[in-house]
């Protein structure tokens, strides 16, 4: 009796669940999204490898590596904003949901518009801003690798580019009415 029940109602959340988004853009984004977070998750695996790496060789062989350290804090640095990226297309970022369900549906939606539109703007920012300091510090080399600078601003102008297009993309599938089915599903 009560599992007929449970299914009764997970049949009827299903109903009322909003489809999901479908076309070009989901299927760019879907796999940008995941090909961002394998990268993300390699990336942290490299980081550890590269943080073991030195701190073996600080302590065991009494002579640390120098190109350790910069490279790790380059890697942070694409394994944070390309992780963060990610988690704005699959809505797991951080969000005033505990206010929108307070107020009703319709209202909600146009809130809901109004805040992608913010993060796409704020995306957007970040290329522009992102691409103005890698341009900045081209010519400049990270002494212990022997690359550019821009380096360390690359993944501002990838993950704010990222979140441009995952934000218009919430915003097509608010508009219809849909939803923006995560990534890993």
């Amino acid at each position: 009796m009560v599992e007929l029940e449970l299914a009764d109602e997970a049949q009827q959340l299903r109903e009322d669940d909003e489809p999901p988004l479908s076309g070009w853009l989901t299927s760019i984004n879907a796999t940008v999204a995941r090909l961002g977070m394998f990268l993300s998750v390699g990336g942290l695996f490299v980081i550890v490898a590269i943080v073991f790496f030195q701190v073996f060789g600080r302590y065991v062989l009494n002579s640390s590596p120098t190109w350790t350290e910069s490279l790790a804090l380059v890697l942070v640095l694409y394994v944070t904003l390309i992780g963060a990226a990610v988690g704005v297309r699959d809505a797991g970022h951080i969000g005033m949901e505990s206010l929108l369900v307070l107020v009703p549906d319709e209202w909600r939606r146009r809130l809901e518009l109004v805040i992608h539109a913010l993060v796409g703007i704020f995306g957007a920012l970040m290329v522009a801003g992102g691409w103005g300091l890698m341009e900045g510090v081209l010519s400049y080399k990270i002494p212990t690798l022997g690359i550019s600078e821009g380096w360390h601003y690359a993944p501002l102008v990838l993950s704010g580019a990222m979140i441009f297009l995952f934000s218009i993309e919430h915003i097509i599938a608010n508009v219809k009415r849909e939803d923006v089915e995560p990534a890993w599903l």
